[in-house]
């Protein structure tokens, strides 16, 4: 399992600071969700996380070394990353996308070893896609587009996964079947899973790990009920909320009725 965090971290875009000193510890094994008002630096923290956005100042850590001096192919055996609303060519099938998830493992064009076929037969199984597998990216439904590039991750066959608001534009039934299989590949896989959310009731009953940001600055981490308070909501999203505990699951409910003054 990998082991991925940041010291002294500042991010910016040209000249604009975004991230300042963030020292933030993923826990392995866990969700961790990032939670924040639009703007944050959620997104910008994944990113960075993910080697796509080179560090200002400071440094993100994968198994305890610098991951931007690491090199691509050994990190993308380690960490995947599904951006918001990422796009397939039109007419690429699903297990044609998923298949690109074996990239890092391969050593030259057309070196496809049964390793890959069954992490390929595996990815698609386990996210239930396994009737739609030679149909095309584009003409499936939102959750069902989505669960494609969640296989298209987990055929990588990393310990750990980012993902930046995995269920943006989807409808309420599509958002819960996407929460409710990245939970279950968490829960029987041991995957360390770090996903943007913007719903803080979706933080609260699927993460382990709640991190809540504002300006580019962690306020509060910890268990979703020490996220979850009158404090933090207030400081970080500008908001009065009732907080009551779900009678199914226990965890907090965010009913938010007012902005702060």
């Amino acid at each position: 399992m990998s082991h991925l965090y940041t010291e002294s971290l500042s991010l910016a875009y040209v000249d604009r600071l975004i991230v300042e000193e963030l020292n933030l510890k993923i826990p392995e094994g866990k969700v961790t969700a990032l939670v924040g008002a639009n703007g944050s630096g959620k997104s910008t923290i994944l990113k960075a996380m993910a080697r796509i956005l080179q560090p200002k100042t400071g440094t993100v850590y994968l198994d305890g070394k610098a991951i931007h001096k690491q090199a691509t192919k050994k990190v993308a055996q380690q960490l995947a990353i599904l951006p918001q609303n990422p796009e397939a060519p039109a007419g690429l099938t699903v297990t044609e996308l998923v298949s690109y998830g074996r990239f890092p493992h391969q050593k030259g064009f057309n070196t496809v070893k049964e390793e890959d076929r069954r992490m390929i037969s595996w990815a698609i199984t386990v996210t239930g896609m396994n009737d739609f597998a030679e149909r095309a990216v584009d003409n499936l439904s939102g959750g069902q587009r989505q669960r494609a590039w969640i296989a298209m991750a987990l055929a990588q066959g990393t310990s750990i996964l980012l993902l930046d608001e995995p269920t943006t534009f989807l409808d309420m039934a599509h958002q819960l079947e996407v929460l409710k299989l990245l939970k279950k590949l968490n829960e029987e896989e041991s995957r360390t899973i770090i996903m943007v959310v913007h719903d803080l009731n979706h933080a609260s009953r699927f993460a382990d790990h709640v991190v809540a940001i504002k300006k580019g600055k962690v306020i509060e981490e910890g268990a979703p009920d020490e996220v979850m308070t009158h404090e933090v909501l207030s400081k970080v999203f500008g908001i009065e909320a009732d907080i009551i505990s779900d009678p199914r699951t226990g965890v907090p409910i965010c009913i938010p009725y007012e902005l702060s003054r």
